[in-house]
């Protein structure tokens, strides 16, 4: 699946409500959904290499960082403050 570099999946939005936010860089109000030209990857459980989707159940996954007991995990939810996020 192909990244969408937009507001929504980026470091540089604070959201507002569902389909508004600032863009940190500049304070402007966007639509989470346009394209951020200073595009940076915000941290989400789908980008995480101990993240496996649920085949089952479309939309939902699991976080396999902690081996003896892994736990459901939505792969669009933030991983910002996550200690066991990783990415490479």
């Amino acid at each position: 699946m192909e990244e969408l570099k937009i507001y929504r999946n980026s470091r540089n939005f604070a959201p507002i409500d569902v389909a508004k936010g600032l863009d940190l860089t500049t304070g402007e109000k966007v639509n989470a959904d346009d394209i951020d030209p200073n595009y940076e990857r915000l941290p989400k459980c789908q980008y995480c290499k101990n993240f496996k989707t649920n085949k089952e159940k479309i939309g939902l996954g699991w976080c396999q960082a902690d081996k003896k007991n892994p736990f459901i995990a939505y792969p669009d939810m933030c991983a910002v403050t996550c200690g066991m996020y990783n990415d490479e």
